[in-house]
């Protein structure tokens, strides 16, 4: 695979990780806690998807690692939220962990980008 079609396929995945978060939580019984997460969830991985595609567009090194910072701390954010759902019982194990899973890898392949920037 070459480094376009991986950086595609990493755009999209983000796309798609927002889109699977968003319609899970569109399916979660709602109270007031669950909004308040579900808000700063959605922001935080939307927020993955947008600034990887910022990234993209990086102008220099220096932005890009910028941006792919941005990457890492909203995607792991986006994780703690989902921790928290997870923790107060609020929604389904199985699509949890397959989302859990999801943006834990897109943390790691963000974190490994982001830390090679400078070494080449």
């Amino acid at each position: 695979m070459n480094k376009g079609t991986f950086v595609e396929g990493l755009k999209e995945r983000t796309k798609i990780f927002a889109i699977n978060v968003i319609h899970f939580y569109n399916e979660l019984e709602k109270n007031d806690s669950v909004r308040i997460i579900g808000r700063q969830l959605i922001r935080s991985v939307t927020s993955v998807a947008s600034n990887y595609r910022a990234a993209c567009l990086a102008r220099s090194k220096k932005e890009f690692f910028a941006k792919m910072s941005i990457v890492v701390e909203e995607a792991d954010e986006a994780n703690f939220w989902l921790e928290i759902l997870k923790e107060i019982k609020i929604a389904p194990e199985k699509g949890m962990t397959i989302l859990m899973n999801e943006g834990l890898e897109i943390v790691k392949i963000m974190s490994k980008a982001r830390s090679n920037i400078f070494k080449n």
